[in-house]
């Protein structure tokens, strides 16, 4: 049976999402992007993946982050992306911001890792016939190449976007003094860097520390900040111990030995905390993040519409005070001493 043609919601820019400028750019961003690090690889069903791309769509998500490697297996979220992209969103592609990234390993040999001219440009063809697509919105470099001249890196990318494959470039997870120098160089060739990716959590606050945040905003970037829940540790999934399913359980970015009893008592003070401000955990979790105005966007994976549903719920967060801040602060710090 054909399947009949999606028609997105009339709704979906007065559905409650916010949009934040990145930068001192043109591009406005959703509060909450979608991310497909996990859970829209071959081991998933596509239905789903489907299912939550039009979700996300129909609630004004217009931002979908992607990478060569993700999975698993590498390149399978890719392909399902183009998969749905093609069959349910190819009319409104004007209306959808495409990233994908190239950095780490991808293909077996030499030229299939790290920063090379040869690798990125490389990647990002078979990037977009995997997406079924002529360009993406933004290409990032995945990760800082510390044998490959920045140059090199930075160079490739300037050419990905004369050439018409990009419209934008970003940069994810390079230390502070080589993100310098790749603004000004990309600055001064005419191609900004748009946006700088990195972890950011109420956990994981390096890169508010290390003054990376700082210049970024400096620097008229944007910032889009990826596990703002901590592999799920930021949320209620672990109150009860480590159930079945989870990524605790897996072991692949989060160990059972971690969530201690002492963990699981931090999280439930948290979680106390975000129900005296109407939230759940891994809205409050959210909002904090957002609550950095140095922030643009925050990516969320989600392996079901009604987990996506609950994180979007996070752009209408009430503002918050210095003492429950503080009390943030101090159950972090705790948190942190317990997992090390």
């Amino acid at each position: 049976m054909i399947e009949p043609i999606y028609k997105a919601s009339d709704l979906r820019y007065e559905s409650g999402m916010a949009y934040a400028r990145s930068g001192r750019s043109g591009i406005l961003l959703p509060r909450i992007s979608l991310g497909f690090w996990h859970n829209f690889g071959e081991v998933d069903p596509l239905s789903r993946s489907k299912e939550i791309m039009r979700f996300a769509f129909d609630n004004g998500i217009t931002s979908f982050d992607l990478a060569n490697n993700y999975g698993p297996g590498y390149g399978t979220a890719e392909e399902a992306f183009g998969y749905v992209f093609d069959k349910s969103f190819r009319h409104y592609r004007d209306e959808m911001f495409i990233a994908s990234k190239a950095g780490y390993d991808m293909w077996p040999g030499p030229y299939g890792n790290w920063g090379s001219r040869k690798y990125l440009m490389a990647s990002l063809d078979q990037s977009l016939t995997r997406m079924k697509l002529d360009y993406v919105d933004v290409f990032y470099s995945h990760r800082y190449d510390p044998e490959t001249p920045l140059e090199e890196t930075l160079q490739a990318l300037v050419d990905i976007v004369r050439r018409g494959k990009a419209l934008y470039v970003g940069i994810s997870r390079w230390p502070l003094e080589a993100a310098r120098f790749a603004f000004r160089y990309l600055r001064e060739r005419d191609t900004p860097c748009l946006i700088f990716q990195d972890r950011y959590n109420i956990l994981d606050r390096k890169v508010a520390e290390s003054g990376v945040l700082d210049c970024v905003a400096e620097n008229g970037s944007g910032f889009i900040a990826f596990s703002p829940l901590a592999q799920g540790i930021l949320t209620s999934r672990y109150l009860g111990g480590v159930p079945e399913g989870s990524r605790a359980s897996s072991g692949r970015f989060l160990k059972a030995s971690q969530i201690t009893p002492g963990l699981v008592g931090e999280i439930a003070e948290l979680n106390r905390i975000a129900e005296s401000r109407g939230e759940t955990l891994a809205q409050m979790a959210l909002s904090w993040v957002l609550n950095d105005s140095r922030v643009t966007s925050v990516i969320v994976g989600c392996s079901s519409v009604a987990q996506l549903a609950d994180s979007i719920k996070a752009v209408e967060a009430p503002a918050f005070d210095a003492d429950t801040l503080a009390r943030i602060d101090s159950v972090a710090e705790r948190m942190r001493e317990s997992m090390q």
